[in-house]
């Protein structure tokens, strides 16, 4: 129900004008076919590569796309995991994103693909911050960890463990991390790690923790929701995206 009242707000606003219209874009990596969403209020506006959570690209990343285009900006939303996958179960999440964990070079491809994507819609791929949530918080990490010409990396609330033989010794862009203190999935031993991590290589960096937030809580309408770090995150990432497009 709730899914659908958000559907339904969205197709109100398109229709009144309200906010620009986004499109669902198919793309070919290695044969296969993804489908992600791009939206973009002006030509050449800066670009916001935007990776889904572990229920793959949704409602939820739509909504937010349309959040950033109502501030100025173009969101290309990768797909991870295939057109029309979109899991419903726990245990499909945990096999599509464990495969790619397991695979961090079909990752980096899927990113990379994304982002080719992004610039056959003529977005500006040369002036962008890559995003992602819980899941896809993870995965932006991989791509600065890659050395991916990006300005920025922002996660909300994702995995934050570097794997093992990686570092940041390539990353380009500045790191915004936005995590919940009473995060019991992803540690606040884990989040200072990664501060050692990025100190050690001289990455600039902000990493931020919200009391009381738990694991996934800017995700609308589920028990994990918190307004008040959902909002105060949200500014933060608005502020920052200033600072650095």
């Amino acid at each position: 129900m709730k899914t659908l009242l958000v559907a339904l707000l969205i197709s109100s606003l398109f229709a009144s004008g309200a906010i620009a219209a986004g499109t669902t874009v198919d793309y070919q990596i290695d044969g296969a076919t993804y489908e992600g969403y791009f939206i973009s209020p002006a030509p050449d506006a800066p670009l916001i590569l935007l990776i889904h959570d572990w229920d793959g690209l949704g409602q939820y990343e739509i909504r937010r796309s349309q959040m950033l285009a109502d501030q100025g900006y173009a969101v290309f939303a990768a797909d991870m995991f295939g057109k029309g996958v979109r899991p419903e179960k726990i245990a499909d999440r945990r096999r599509l994103t464990s495969a790619l964990y397991q695979d961090r070079t079909t990752m980096r491809n899927l990113l990379q693909g994304g982002l080719t994507a992004a610039a056959a819609q003529g977005a500006n791929v040369d002036n962008a911050v890559a995003i992602g949530y819980c899941f896809g918080g993870a995965v932006i990490l991989e791509l600065a960890r890659a050395g991916a010409p990006l300005k920025g990396f922002v996660s909300f609330h994702g995995g934050l463990s570097t794997p093992e033989g990686q570092n940041y010794a390539e990353t380009k862009g500045s790191i915004l991390i936005l995590h919940g203190t009473a995060d019991t999935a992803v540690t606040m031993e884990e989040f200072a790690q990664l501060a050692k991590e990025l100190e050690e290589q001289k990455i600039v960096h902000e990493m931020i923790t919200y009391s009381g937030a738990p694991h996934a809580f800017t995700v609308f309408g589920s028990d994990r929701y918190r307004e008040d770090a959902d909002r105060k995150s949200w500014q933060r990432f608005l502020d920052y995206l200033q600072e650095t497009l």
